[in-house]
């Protein structure tokens, strides 16, 4: 999967862009950036039903693990 391999890169050209770097960091905030993603969607004014994910919600879910603390 291509978006993968670009966040990959990512992190390896551009780590000071990461909050969590290692695994276990990057896993924990995926999780619970999942868990609060439809009030992100909800103060940004997006019409988004994280209940129903697509490919959209899962992307961004990624990009914001790299950050999500």
């Amino acid at each position: 999967m291509k978006f993968i391999g670009l966040l990959h890169e990512d992190l390896l050209n551009h780590p000071e862009r990461w909050d969590n770097k290692t695994l276990p960091d990057f896993l924990g905030a995926l999780s619970s950036y999942a868990e609060d993603i439809q009030s992100y969607y909800d103060n940004t004014h997006q019409n988004v039903d994280a209940d129903k994910p697509d490919w959209k919600t899962f992307s961004e879910i990624f990009k914001g693990a790299r950050i999500y603390e």
